[in-house]
């Protein structure tokens, strides 16, 4: 089993209120519920922060793409995407 800390976090009454309904449904205890939530949010914006990182290091570096270049490209897959809905019609 994962170690694990004790946090106390402060949340609305409704919020609280919704959490207890959902453990009641779910019967699953309110820490465990929350721990879950914690992690699913931590991991997600991690993943955000950390492309934003990998993009601003690209950008630094000199990787990026013209603005008209990028156009360019996604008129070409949307014209493309387009042209083989028309066809199956």
């Amino acid at each position: 089993m994962t170690a694990s800390a004790t946090m106390t976090i402060r949340v609305s009454s409704e919020t609280k209120l919704k959490l207890e309904r959902i453990a009641a449904d779910t019967r699953r205890s309110k820490s465990f519920l929350a721990a879950e939530a914690i992690s699913a949010y931590v991991d997600r914006e991690l993943e955000i922060i950390e492309g934003i990182k990998r993009g601003m290091a690209d950008a630094a570096a000199g990787r990026v793409v013209p603005h008209d270049e990028a156009m360019a490209e996604i008129d070409a897959i949307i014209e493309a995407s387009e042209a083989r809905r028309a066809d199956k019609a």
